[in-house]
């Protein structure tokens, strides 16, 4: 069970170095079914959104199964097994470090057919447009004051403008600079 309430901080200029710090050793662990670089994904990854302290990653392997093996290393390095709803549906990992009540990081292993191409997407558009990111802001912290203990209400609310911003962004898209998600 988590503990964490919905919690909007400031952006804090750590949060990239929280990333670099668990990026390596999570690389170590994956390298043999990695099929891209771990990244760095949702709010604290784009400079200026406030955001729940938690930092979240991506990392896109062969195939679902090659990564049960590697599940004990990962636990060795502090890293909890935290299925989500839906997630083996999706084939589709979620991990915490370093615990599920009290987490820093989140970790989201998925197959290359999964859709995480619009997370990146997403993150580099919003890294884009400091407009989006301050109307973002405001419906984050707005949906938080409301009730800070009911993540499936935050998530559904902010969908909308989820949507509404990744449509924006695979309008943009052909514009993004040197950006590959292959």
């Amino acid at each position: 069970m988590r503990l964490d309430r919905i919690h909007i901080e400031d952006y804090d200029p750590a949060w990239p170095s929280l990333f670099h710090e668990q990026q390596q050793a999570l690389a170590d662990a994956l390298c043999e079914v990695l099929v891209r670089p771990i990244e760095h994904i949702g709010s604290t990854s784009v400079p200026g959104l406030p955001a729940k302290p938690i930092i979240d990653m991506l990392a896109v392997v062969r195939r679902y199964e090659d990564v049960r093996p590697v599940l004990p290393i990962l636990s060795d390095a502090g890293w909890r097994l935290a299925p989500e709803p839906g997630d083996e549906g999706a084939r589709k990992y979620s991990l915490c470090f370093p615990s599920i009540e009290r987490r820093t990081h989140h970790l989201h292993v998925v197959e290359p057919a999964w859709g995480w191409r619009d997370l990146l997407l997403y993150r580099d558009y919003l890294r884009a447009h400091p407009q989006a990111v301050a109307e973002y802001a405001i419906l984050k912290r707005r949906l938080a004051a409301l009730d800070d203990e009911d993540r499936p209400k935050y998530r559904a609310a902010k969908a909308p403008f989820i949507k509404k911003t990744l449509e924006a962004a695979k309008e943009w898209q052909p514009l993004a600079p040197t950006t590959t998600y292959e």
